[in-house]
């Protein structure tokens, strides 16, 4: 049954060309400005403390991402002015069998975040971040809220989340639907394996509030689950002490297994804070160069870094050592310029065929030199980059979150920039990034799923391996419509 919108429903609703759209026509599955518009009841939209949109360039911008190679328009977009907005518009959603898709940053690569005919719920306007103090051990933050806004509110106090990804200006809800990986990740885990408390908008449009010990099936379902069981709506993040500065070492290396060799060492004796990499090309265009960044957290978290202690053993070119200290924020902040230099130069509007790989530890060197030995500073494409995340098994809580069987694995990131009207190149790095998957799955690895990797829900069951049941049933479950984004394909 249908109900009159109230006049606070039409002036806070959908606008078409000036007009307020009055209703949803499940007939003809578009929306209605007038009555006259339908030969059919009207499904009345519900009210709203938000807006709810469906103008060309809102609808054009949801059909994007930093991607740019897929482009599935959605029928209206919802900017949510509270949870409640999120709770009516997904149990409307459920109600017409309309598609669900939270978008945070819109910084998916393949579409992992549209929505063909349904509805994107832009998180943004979600960004609350809950009191803080020098003695909190949690800080609760809405799903919108940016990471870099996170640091600034908890290091204000000392404090400071565990794990960050490289970029900051991502937010809570996107990183934690995918699992989170950063530098930090060999000490603390991923982000997902940081968080205590979710509340979270199931499929059914119910507003649950879960956890390890309440409602644990739908608490693992959604970290790290690709929104595919609930929509995130608040998190509560677990909180360490954080260093005033830290001391960021770079080493150069010329051998790939030792490289990685050396990172592996790292990540099993814990004695830097942050370990990661990255792959450049030299003189002749072979990418054969390898940067190992390493990082060490000064007071209060631990003593002044002694440098001869710390680089003891790893066989990098002591020549070219060079180390810098800087503020905390400034380091976890490290990636700003060169976001606006891609920005300011038109590369960040470029096509971002990505490949994100996890690699056992023991076939990482063969796999990953593969793929280094086929690609050319052309295929990286301006501003590229290529990244080496060593991972250790035993701090991956996650069961989403799937890596090799591995003590050791590596997050292995191609990272390339296409222009986007080269569709011939683009195409060719979908295809060189689906073989590179199978050579990897191959040796006992997976893929982290932020990239461009062209996947078969038969791939998503071989992906998630044992943990597939539990998935499955917590969809069945808490998705029963199977509303919940389609973008990733995994159901």
């Amino acid at each position: 049954m249908s109900r009159i919108p109230s006049r606070r429903t039409v002036l806070r609703g959908l606008a078409v060309s000036g007009a307020a759209v009055i209703g949803f026509d499940p007939a003809t599955r578009s929306w209605a400005a007038t009555t006259s518009e339908s030969g059919t009841t009207l499904a009345g939209i519900p009210q709203l403390d938000g807006t709810l949109v469906t103008d060309a360039s809102s609808l054009a911008a949801a059909a994007d991402d930093y991607g740019h190679i897929v482009h599935h328009r959605p029928l209206a977009v919802l900017r949510p002015g509270s949870v409640r907005d999120v709770v009516a518009m997904v149990r409307f959603c459920n109600e017409h069998c309309l598609p669900v898709a939270p978008r945070g940053q819109g910084h998916s690569p393949f579409g992992q975040a549209q929505v063909q005919g349904g509805l994107v719920i832009e998180t943004a306007t979600l960004a609350e971040i809950g009191p803080l103090g020098p003695d909190s051990t949690t800080v609760t933050v809405g799903a919108g809220a940016k990471w870099s806004d996170v640091a600034k509110a908890t290091t204000a106090h000392g404090l400071t989340p565990p794990v960050f990804t490289d970029y900051l200006e991502l937010s809570v809800g996107g990183t934690l639907s995918v699992g989170g990986l950063g530098g930090q990740a060999h000490r603390h885990g991923a982000q997902v394996d940081n968080v205590t408390e979710l509340r979270v908008v199931t499929g059914a449009g119910q507003l649950v509030r879960c956890s390890p010990s309440r409602r644990p099936d739908l608490f693992h379902a959604v970290l790290a689950g690709l929104g595919q069981c609930g929509i995130i709506v608040e998190a509560t993040l677990r909180l360490v002490r954080a260093p005033a500065t830290v001391r960021h070492y770079h080493l150069t290396y010329d051998d790939l297994a030792t490289f990685l060799d050396d990172q592996r060492i790292l990540a099993q004796e814990g004695r830097f804070d942050c370990v990661e990499g990255q792959v450049h090309a030299d003189a002749d265009g072979a990418f054969r160069v390898y940067a190992l960044d390493a990082v060490a957290y000064g007071p209060p978290v631990g003593p002044a870094p002694d440098d001869t202690a710390l680089l003891s053993g790893l066989r990098h070119d002591p020549a070219t050592v060079q180390y810098e200290d800087r503020p905390y924020y400034d380091f976890l902040n490290r990636l700003a310029p060169w976001v606006a230099a891609a920005k300011e130069t038109g590369v960040w509007t470029y096509a971002h065929p990505w490949l994100n790989l996890m690699l056992p530890g023991t076939s990482a060197a063969t796999v990953s030199a593969r793929v280094l030995n086929a690609l050319t500073p052309a295929d990286l494409g301006p501003m590229g980059v290529i990244l080496f995340y060593p991972l250790r098994r035993d701090r991956l809580t996650t069961p989403l979150l799937r890596t090799s069987d591995e003590a050791v694995s590596y997050l292995f990131d191609v990272l390339s920039a296409a222009p986007p009207d080269d569709t011939a190149a683009v195409d060719r790095l979908l295809a060189s990034n689906r073989a590179a998957y199978e050579a990897t799955a191959e040796a006992g690895g997976t893929h982290y799923p932020v990239g461009s990797i062209p996947f078969t829900p038969a791939d998503w069951r071989t992906h998630f391996g044992p943990a597939w049941p539990a998935l499955e049933s917590a969809k069945r479950t808490y998705d029963p419509q199977g509303i919940l984004v389609p973008g990733q394909g995994v159901f």
